[in-house]
């Protein structure tokens, strides 16, 4: 008995630091990345840990909003969370020269940000890596928006550039789902794509 008294005093005593920390937590601290494909116009950065901690913070005047397309969103998995608005969507054509199929730009972006997350609101971007949420940071910026950040590392964060390693050339370094935050694969009809 005496034993699992100091184990739930001791759980106890470790969320509430873990809660206190939540609630503390400054604002984000990632610097300007060094990759210009990253960068924004606003400036205004977080790595995945810094935008869960934020949302967690103030769920109701943070969102979170997954900008990959409606296939990436499903398939790969998303933050639970995360409101999906492509910023691009998938043209089906193969591109032989990037060994890749092709992305067109979803021309209502901003009209479908705009039904959904009120321009005072703390909007942290995210994609696969960083690239796509700067171009919808970018975006959102020139339509008002002032305090929209890009999550730097994203979903599924760097490439690992390390020859030995098995996870080499593969999203392994940092990202949502790398650090292990809240994902899943559900589709909550409330935050999903629609035309």
């Amino acid at each position: 008995m005496r034993k699992l008294t100091i184990i739930l005093t001791a759980v106890a005593a470790s969320t509430m630091l873990w809660a206190a920390l939540v609630l503390a937590q400054p604002a984000p601290s990632t610097p300007v990345p060094t990759d210009t494909r990253k960068q924004t116009s606003l400036g205004k950065y977080c790595n995945s840990m810094e935008a869960y901690l934020m949302w967690r913070g103030k769920p109701k005047e943070v969102v979170i909003l997954d900008v990959r397309t409606p296939e990436e969103y499903s398939f790969v998995g998303h933050p639970e969370m995360a409101v999906n608005i492509p910023v691009q969507l998938f043209s089906g054509i193969f591109d032989a020269e990037k060994k890749t199929y092709g992305m067109a730009a979803n021309p209502d972006f901003v009209a479908q940000v705009a039904k959904s997350v009120d321009k005072n609101a703390t909007v942290l971007v995210m994609c696969r890596s960083g690239q796509r949420a700067a171009a919808a940071v970018n975006l959102l910026a020139q339509a008002g928006y002032t305090n929209a950040y890009n999550i730097v590392d994203s979903f599924e964060g760097d490439m690992v550039t390390d020859p030995e390693s098995v996870y080499n050339n593969k999203r392994m370094k940092n990202g949502w789902k790398n650090y292990g935050l809240p994902w899943t694969y559900s589709l909550d009809p409330k935050l999903v794509w629609t035309k």
